[in-house]
């Protein structure tokens, strides 16, 4: 068993889609985590899901990153085990230093809920081990400040480090800047860190991975974890 953290801020508007997915669906024990905790030792993986942490009133994610969870979920980090930022979530990680890079206004300042095509870019990842190589998956998005922005030389170093780990695209893996929806440099969707033991994402995985929902493309996310830590208690 894989037991699973998410942890809840004042303005958390999917923690419970997150747990339904882990608890109800894969079956693993998950514990709502408070904002004002501090000890996460219990925890395989922590995940930061989106929402509008502490209202958002300065900088998405800028007074999450002081709290006692994600100082915790730092020093989780730190240890190589697991951390996953979901559109807030990753917001709160680029906040927190965990991930390089900022998210901004969305180009067009609309707030945009869509569906959109996401090309896999690596797939030797605990998150992405259960995709296949140029996979173009669909995944919900829900964001106004979606935008990845990074000077250039953070640009040059997720790209020479294999940093990015999800691009949009079109449906056929053509990465056109038209299907871009909120103006992310290099068409970034999702982020990991040089280990790649921490991940953040705008899309939702956990809104496509029940199929009453009409997709299950972020469902082999989820199982990909599960695989990664059943090899790590293997070894």
């Amino acid at each position: 068993m894989v037991k699973f953290g998410v942890i809840v801020f004042p303005g958390s508007n999917c923690d419970r889609d997150v747990a339904y997915v882990t608890e109800a669906l894969l079956q693993q024990p998950t514990r709502m985590v408070w904002h004002e905790e501090s000890d996460l030792s219990d925890l395989d993986v922590i995940i930061v899901p989106g929402g509008f942490s502490y209202g958002d009133y300065l900088r998405c994610g800028a007074i999450a990153r002081f709290s006692p969870a994600m100082q915790a979920t730092i020093k989780h980090a730190e240890q190589g085990k697991l951390v996953l930022g979901i559109c807030n979530g990753f917001q709160v990680l680029t906040e927190a230093g965990l991930l390089p890079g900022a998210l901004v206004r969305n180009r067009d300042l609309h707030f945009i809920c869509d569906r959109v095509p996401l090309r896999v870019e690596r797939t030797d990842l605990p998150w992405t081990q259960h995709y296949s190589s140029g996979a173009v998956i669909t995944l919900p998005i829900a964001h106004g400040e979606g935008n990845y922005y990074a000077d250039a030389d953070t640009l040059a170093d997720l790209e020479a480090n294999g940093q990015i780990v999800f691009r949009y695209a079109t449906a056929d893996s053509n990465m056109d800047s038209s299907n871009n929806p909120n103006g992310s440099l290099n068409n970034i969707a999702g982020i990991c860190n040089r280990k790649g033991n921490v991940l953040g994402m705008m899309p939702h995985p956990e809104r496509a991975s029940d199929p009453m929902l009409g997709g299950t493309d972020g469902m082999q996310l989820f199982e990909g974890i599960l695989a990664a830590m059943g090899d790590r208690a293997i070894a």
